[in-house]
């Protein structure tokens, strides 16, 4: 096992909570704060960063794990890791909240495409830091 990459990891969830931002304000405008229900305001950001802290950490252990020279030779696993992180643990959870919860489809569908979004991001990151 390599080192995990701790300046990757960090910048990782600070670019995923910039997604976060941006996704949801001016990018779709939906008027939902990236937070909502108890934890709104503008103070409680921090809150979504150890989040993304949180899963940049387990993705930055998993890429130490693999290994810099299978990554150098495979860099697609960056995005495969991230990806199937977000398509297959991540959004199922969100989509079955939302389900539960009544929300209407499209919400569902923008709430599951940030979390794909920010978890490729990740990726990206890592990509780049490799």
């Amino acid at each position: 096992m390599g080192p995990v990459n701790w300046l990757a990891v960090v910048l990782a969830a600070a670019l995923a909570l910039a997604v976060g931002l941006v996704w949801n304000g001016p990018l779709f405008r939906t008027g939902r704060p990236l937070l909502s229900g108890r934890v709104q305001g503008s103070g409680k950001f921090w809150l979504a960063g150890v989040i993304f802290l949180l899963a940049a950490i387990m993705l930055g252990h998993n890429f130490a794990r693999i290994g810099a020279a299978v990554l150098d030779a495979r860099p697609w696993l960056y995005f495969m890791q991230t990806g199937g992180v977000a398509l297959f643990f991540v959004i199922p959870a969100v989509w079955l909240t939302h389900a539960r919860n009544g929300t209407e489809p499209m919400r569902r569908v923008l709430d599951c495409g940030f979390w794909l979004a920010a978890y490729l991001a990740m990726g990206v990151v890592f990509w780049l830091l490799g």
